[in-house]
């Protein structure tokens, strides 16, 4: 692409807008030409309001830009969305109606009915239903969510046992990291040497977009997967990277074999398109046998690969295994950059 699609951040200080700030940075298809977050940031430039928490150093840009505040009037078309849920449900629909692109990490509109919950590999159709939306229609603007990043993980496992099995129950345990909390996030005399067996509505987004993910576009709405599904969501001590034990029940009969191969040879529309972001091997199955650990497998696939392993029969279901994916990259900003790749490539960005 001979010119770079401008774009902006909201909620550009935080965690997950440092990450998109840091994953934008030589991308092919867009720059950064806009950054905001809240009244205290305004004006400032970004490298004084971040507190930055990367490993790799603020582009030096970037590190000089303003940050604005958080309207639309002279935001760029396209936006990545980066706020607690509060915010994000009065901000993305003014975004929106302005005629903004909003592809968000926020939960506010994920459930709902006219806005895609989008994963790229699993549910591509799901974005059609951003021509139902009022925004649409009137500016041209529109909102696209990706999923809780406990979900994500999870759905990207079950999508190749989905499609090639059918799933009749699915049961998973979580043990999240605490960046998935932000910054600051859990106290440090909360979580060391500790496991925190509730995090706030965690449990109901897994189940309801596990559902809605996997579920059939069906005109202007999606008709949710109809398998059983409980989850329990824990905080643990680890810095990146959510584990989850799974167990589930398959409609139809399968080896572990089988279930091995549908998950190394899972491939879609973003690997097809060649996406900047998309992992060339979406989900990766390790045959050792204490793997995928977070330290070691989180940042596998540029943090964008979904790692299982300890695939084995379950005593109560059929099988079970464990998934690992980095909730920062894949379950967050990587996650709703691929989805901005997916609407370039379907001509929705210009």
């Amino acid at each position: 692409m001979p010119t770079k699609t401008p774009v902006g951040i909201l909620g550009a200080t935080g965690i997950v807008g440092q990450r998109f700030v840091q994953m934008l940075e030589r991308h092919p298809w867009f720059e950064v030409a806009w950054l905001a977050a809240s009244d205290r940031s305004e004006g400032r430039r970004y490298a004084d309001a971040a507190r930055w928490k990367l490993r790799t150093p603020i582009p030096a840009a970037v590190a000089e830009m303003r940050v604005s505040p958080a309207q639309p009037e002279g935001a760029p078309k396209v936006i990545f969305a980066a706020l607690d849920a509060a915010i994000a449900a009065e901000l993305e629909p003014r975004f929106a109606a302005a005629g903004c692109a909003v592809v968000t990490n926020s939960s506010a509109l994920r459930m709902q009915r006219d806005v895609p919950l989008v994963i790229p590999e699993v549910n591509p159709d799901h974005i059609q239903l951003i021509e139902y939306q009022d925004w649409r229609r009137k500016s041209g603007g529109f909102v696209v969510t990706n999923p809780n990043c406990s979900a994500i993980g999870l759905v990207m496992a079950l999508a190749p046992l989905e499609q090639r099995f059918g799933v009749e129950t699915v049961m998973a345990v979580t043990m999240q990291a605490v960046s998935g909390a932000g910054y600051p996030g859990v106290a440090s005399l909360d979580i060391l040497g500790n496991v925190i067996p509730y995090i706030p509505k965690e449990e109901e987004k897994m189940e309801e977009e596990t559902r809605k993910l996997l579920g059939r576009l069906n005109g202007s709405g999606i008709v949710p997967a109809a398998f059983g599904m409980s989850a329990q969501c824990n905080r643990v001590a680890v810095e990146d990277g959510h584990t989850e034990s799974v167990s589930v029940k398959l409609k139809k009969k399968a080896r572990s074999e089988e279930m091995i191969a549908a998950w190394n040879e899972f491939r879609s529309l973003p690997q097809e398109l060649q996406l900047p972001s998309a992992p060339h091997q979406p989900i990766c199955y390790t045959t050792l046998v204490d793997r995928p650990q977070p330290r070691l497998d989180a940042d596998c696939g540029v943090g964008m690969t979904t790692t299982i392993g300890r695939l084995r029969p379950c005593g109560v279901l059929d099988w079970k295994f464990t998934v690992l994916s980095h909730n920062v990259i894949r379950g967050a900003a990587g996650a709703a950059l691929l989805n901005a790749e997916l609407l370039k490539a379907k001509g929705y960005l210009g």
